[in-house]
């Protein structure tokens, strides 16, 4: 498994999980699609995230739900920046959640440290932004299909293999081009192009992406999969969305990203303990 990321001013070690808050400059995201749709709204969160113990802000200003309307490049720059531009020196990574190369390239140059793209890095164009540039990290993501249709019988026959080969393969794409390797996580993409039961077999076999070597990104905060299994609406899937977390990680997981940091950081932390001890009497 991965020692090391490199993200962008940031060198995370990999000994204990790492915590990505969302930030979601949206009006219809799924969970809190309009709570943080200002920038003055988005970066009150992000302040209060980073108080809670993020380490990695994930800045948003296009929602990805099954069957959300696309946004222009020039409304997801006036979203994004102003956070990215206010947070930049808060002490946390800044991550960039875009699959648009054209947004991906000013967020740089505003400050953001990681690239963030759901459609996994297919378009060589995106591709071309992760290679200029030298050090930013690199999360490349797994999603069958677009988020307009991805939820429309989503079809694997080993849905852990296929989602593994796809990863990697776009893994070695990205290092082809000459980018280091320690730059690169992987997101198995629960949520995206995937039945529940899919959801929850990546959950049980993330081991197996995990030993491929690179870190692995997983986000199942508040999703449709922890309602399914729980019964709970959007607003109450904080003791699921733990739950999913935490089994994430014991099978090696290195960033969850979560809504809910200040309660994954007290769940993981009792993990921490049990797993590595405590030094305190």
């Amino acid at each position: 498994m991965a020692e090391k990321w490199l993200c962008g001013r940031f060198e995370f070690t990999l000994e204990r999980p790492i915590l990505m808050g969302i930030i979601n400059v949206t009006p219809d995201s799924f969970s809190d699609g309009g709570e943080h749709a200002t920038a003055l709204q988005a970066i009150a969160h992000a302040e209060l995230l980073v108080s809670q113990g993020a380490q990695i802000l994930d800045v948003g200003g296009e929602s990805t739900r099954p069957g959300a309307a696309p946004v222009s490049i020039e409304q997801e720059l006036a979203r994004v920046l102003p956070v990215i531009i206010a947070m930049r020196d808060a002490g946390v990574a800044i991550s960039v959640d875009t699959c648009k190369p054209e947004v991906m390239r000013a967020a740089l140059d505003a400050g953001a440290d990681l690239l963030n793209d759901v459609t996994g890095f297919r378009d060589p164009a995106a591709r071309q932004v992760a290679a200029m540039h030298q050090t930013c990290g690199l999360c490349i993501m797994h999603m069958q299909g677009e988020p307009r249709t991805m939820q429309k019988s989503p079809h694997y026959l080993d849905v852990v293999r296929e989602v593994k080969e796809y990863l990697l393969e776009q893994a070695r794409l990205l290092e082809s081009m000459g980018i280091d390797s320690r730059r690169i996580s992987l997101d198995p993409g629960c949520g995206f192009g995937k039945t529940v039961t899919q959801n929850y077999a990546l959950i049980n076999g993330l081991d197996r992406l995990a030993q491929a070597g690179y870190p692995v990104l997983l986000g199942v905060s508040r999703k449709s999969m922890i309602g399914a299994v729980t019964g709970r609406p959007v607003t109450q899937r904080l003791a699921g969305s733990i739950a999913a977390a935490l089994a994430g990680v014991a099978r090696g997981a290195a960033i969850i990203r979560v809504h809910d940091v200040a309660e994954t950081r007290d769940a993981l932390s009792i993990w921490n303990a049990v797993e590595h001890g405590v030094d305190k009497q």
